[in-house]
């Protein structure tokens, strides 16, 4: 089972989170709620939950104003929030658990399903996401990527090129390093591309400032700096043509 305690002044949004979550995921056990951030620093010196489902705003100040009041983080933090792009673009670089308001029943699961995994490097995504949300609309340099095993914050300038494999993406960098990371290159796509990376291919996005040449013969393929040949496919190739001609 999975303990878990509600944090958020709107008394509706935690009876219906708690309706949900008895509703929708029978392995939560829910042993605490607060309404706000010194009710919430208080329950939480002594319970000693799994998960917290944090709400961001709160009537006495905000989920980080209350998280760093705590000495450590010794659980999991799911955060709730309205809709505010930023916020949410912060969130993804963050690798950090959020659920939009108002919840969708299935992405709960899976956030609930997640939550039950490690907890190494909590505390280094979620500095980063404090980093990210009080950069307002700073351009990001920092991605934190989740591994099976650690939350990993790698420089995005870093990053030569991903490689999608099912539900997978692999990472390679400019230090010869490669890593594997648990989320679709969907994501990662949308999240990098005002960093100067391009989708050349179903299965491949590239940082556009590691390219050397790019082979016409053979269907076509780029090569990057360290020798890799990548693939593109006949349906990017003018897209991909266009994209070198404007760099």
């Amino acid at each position: 089972m999975l303990k878990a305690i509600l944090i958020d002044d709107i008394e509706d949004a935690r009876k219906t989170l708690r309706k949900d979550l008895e509703n929708l995921c029978p392995e939560v056990q829910i042993i605490g709620e607060a309404g706000g951030v010194v009710e919430g620093a208080r329950i939480l010196k002594n319970l000693h939950p799994d998960v917290v489902f944090l709400d961001i705003q709160m009537q006495d100040g905000s989920g980080f104003d209350l998280l760093d009041i705590l000495k450590d983080i010794p659980f999991r933090i799911i955060f709730t929030t309205a809709s505010d792009a930023h916020a949410i673009k912060a969130f993804r670089f963050s690798a950090v658990d959020y659920l939009l308001k108002p919840i969708d029943p299935e992405e709960l699961k899976q956030a609930v399903k997640k939550a039950s995994g490690t907890l190494h490097g909590s505390e280094l995504s979620l500095e980063l996401l404090k980093r990210t949300i009080d950069g307002g609309q700073k351009k990001q340099e920092k991605l934190a990527l989740h591994s099976l095993d650690k939350i990993h914050v790698v420089s995005i300038s870093e990053i030569q090129r991903c490689e999608s494999s099912i539900n997978y993406t692999e990472f390679f960098f400019t230090n010869g390093k490669k890593l594997v990371v648990t989320r679709t290159m969907k994501d990662f796509e949308e999240m990098l591309s005002g960093h100067g990376f391009y989708r050349v291919h179903n299965s491949h996005l590239i940082n556009t400032r590691f390219i050397k040449e790019f082979v016409k013969t053979e269907g076509g393929y780029i090569i990057m700096q360290d020798g890799t040949q990548v693939p593109v496919s006949s349906r990017k190739r003018p897209e991909v043509i266009k994209m070198l001609e404007n760099l």
